[in-house]
């Protein structure tokens, strides 16, 4: 039986990123479900099912800090881990500060990532209590 610290929902509108965040992470022993449709992945979220979310920030129609606060609604413990490809996110400022505001619990990623450093991150955040 998969654990819920081991089952990764992953929201990403490319999905040739969600297939390569999936097959690193299924390699690495983890059970991922992947979306690339916020919508749909919101419709589909179950609650004390994952481990963690990790969502684009960057998606039409929904974008990953707003599916993240649906998602604290129906799950408050669940971890989370933002990717980006922006290099800068000052427009998602005043968010981060209201999502992590301790300093250290930000857990932002820049695309592309590392397969290595992906597999690292992911583990150190679950790590956490």
């Amino acid at each position: 039986m998969v654990s819920n610290n081991n089952r990764i929902f992953i929201v990403d509108d490319e999905s040739d990123t969600c297939l390569a965040l999936e097959r690193i992470l299924e390699e690495n022993g983890f059970k991922v479900d992947k979306f690339t449709d916020p919508f749909l992945a919101l419709k589909n979220f179950k609650a004390d099912f994952y481990g963690m979310l990790i969502l684009d920030i960057k998606m039409p129609k929904m974008n990953g800090f707003e599916l993240y606060k649906q998602i604290k609604r129906i799950d408050t413990k669940v971890k989370t881990m933002f990717l980006t490809a922006l290099t800068e996110l000052q427009e998602y400022a005043v968010f981060r500060k209201e999502v992590y505001p301790k300093l250290g619990e930000r857990h932002f990623v820049s695309k592309p990532i590392e397969n290595e450093d992906l597999v690292k991150r992911v583990n150190g955040i679950l790590s956490l209590n």
